[in-house]
């Protein structure tokens, strides 16, 4: 694989909007190849009878079945309120009449 030169890598971080000092762009150039050496040598393991995956393992979802439940009723749920108006919590007006 070819090396990356430093101009490359300026313009990679023009386009990714990042300031890179002369010294940054001189350090960063050898790491980068090094980089893109690694990922084409790991694409290079996976043959064509590999199929992409994101985990190695199978991952599947578990579902408990879907139970309905009797709920509180509303003078149960508004029982510990400190101020109820027509079975609703009852707050302090927080916005003025600009509403």
């Amino acid at each position: 694989m070819p090396e990356i030169t430093r101009d490359e890598v300026s313009h990679l971080a023009t386009l990714a909007r990042i300031d890179l000092s002369d010294a940054e762009l001189d350090h960063l150039a050898p790491q980068l190849s090094v980089i893109l050496e690694s990922v084409a040598s790991i694409q290079g393991v996976a043959g064509e009878d590999v199929p992409p995956t994101s985990h190695p393992l199978p991952i599947t979802n578990v579902f408990r079945e879907d139970v309905v439940v009797p709920g509180l009723t509303p003078e149960e749920a508004l029982a510990g309120a400190p101020a109820v108006e027509q079975q609703r919590f009852s707050v302090p007006r927080i916005l003025g009449d600009e509403q």
